[in-house]
């Protein structure tokens, strides 16, 4: 997306320059014209997840864009696909409508929470490799 913009931002800049005045030099990019810094996304890997009402899973995230969550004794509740859209990581369960979570900071540990449209917000750690 922000590919888009950048183009958009050039293409608008272009259709205001005049067509009979070519610049003398072209100027390189400055940093402050720079796009924002990517927004983090998960990679692929475990997660173990805490759900607001106390329970606890995990979730393996694969390289492929496939998912499966499991519930705390290991046993697959859901699978599917996933993938990063607009700034979300979004999960599309098998036979189920796609969700996006959006993500807080980091901490040192690599632990985020993770909050869906409903406002439901789940506590989120990668576990060591």
């Amino acid at each position: 997306m922000r590919v888009i913009l950048v183009g958009a931002a050039a293409l608008s800049l272009g259709a205001c320059q005049k067509a009979e005045a070519p610049a003398a030099e072209e100027s390189a990019p400055t940093e402050a014209a720079a796009a924002p810094a990517a927004v983090q996304s998960p990679d692929a890997g475990t997660y173990d997840v805490t759900n607001p009402d106390g329970t606890t899973g995990s979730s393996t995230l694969n390289a492929d864009g496939t998912y499966s969550d499991q519930d705390g004794a290991g046993k697959v509740t859901a699978k599917g696909t996933w993938a990063v859209k607009d700034g979300k990581t979004c999960f599309v369960p098998e036979g189920a409508a796609e969700e996006c979570f959006t993500e807080s900071t980091r901490a040192a540990d690599g632990s985020f929470t993770a909050t869906d449209s409903k406002g439901n917000t789940v506590q989120v750690k990668p576990r060591a490799k």
